[in-house]
């Protein structure tokens, strides 16, 4: 690996491991303060870390996107492969940071939770349970509005330099929309993190299928049919 590809890599695993940090923190809280609070959370520090990062290595921060952009011709597969490493390692420390501050057995955890159960941050929903195929189809749409907002917004550069804005606001229009029936993830990263963490994988093969297909539907129709004329 040569050192450029390893400092975009670097920036890629520190910028999963800080969207999947906040994020999964905010969903710790979202029984008590609601759906707004994930939606708001992930919305606005995707969007901070797209000026903080993406000049380093696009700041993709999702597995999905990043093969989204491949398959769109964007990026070329080596390095989207070690980007894809990257963002799993950054979602899963990530996710392990999060339990040590937070123990699920800490009394002041407890207290602040009060009747509410305490998760870990997994991106589940009332579907995921018992429609759990339903639940991935619709990631897989959510991720293919967020994959295509990255394509046009920013691959593109439609929308200059308001880019961050256009994607930050899409996922958080996405977790509005979808967060209580799925979790909204979008993000095969920001899943396997807190569920393996939280020891509950049963629903990770059908989100990693909607997702990463989500994307690849993106990258395929924003690539090569929707793409920019210049």
């Amino acid at each position: 690996m040569d050192n450029d590809l390893m400092r975009e890599s670097l920036a890629e695993l520190i910028g999963t491991f800080v969207l999947v940090f906040v994020g999964s923190a905010a969903v710790l809280v979202a029984p008590i303060f609601g759906v707004v609070v994930p939606a708001f959370a992930h919305g606005l520090i995707l969007c901070a870390l797209i000026y903080t990062y993406g000049h380093i290595s696009g700041a993709q921060f999702n597995p999905a996107v990043t093969l989204g952009l491949t398959i769109g011709g964007q990026q070329d597969a080596t390095k989207s492969a070690y980007f894809i490493v990257a963002q799993f390692i950054g979602g899963i420390i990530a996710a392990l940071v999060l339990v040590t501050v937070f123990p699920q057995d800490n009394a002041g955890v407890a207290a602040f939770l009060g009747d509410n159960a305490y998760n870990f941050g997994q991106t589940t929903g009332f579907l995921t349970q018992d429609s759990v195929w339903t639940a991935a189809i619709y990631e897989a749409i959510l991720t293919f509005f967020l994959v295509s907002a990255v394509f046009q917004a920013a691959a593109y550069g439609k929308a200059g330099k308001l880019a961050g804005v256009a994607i930050g606001f899409t996922l958080a229009a996405s977790i509005f929309a979808g967060g209580p029936a799925t979790g909204a993830s979008l993000n095969p990263a920001r899943t396997l993190g807190p569920a393996l963490v939280a020891g509950d994988t049963s629903y990770l093969i059908p989100y990693l299928i909607g997702i990463f297909g989500g994307g690849i539907i993106a990258g395929l129709l924003q690539g090569y049919v929707l793409n920019s004329e210049e």
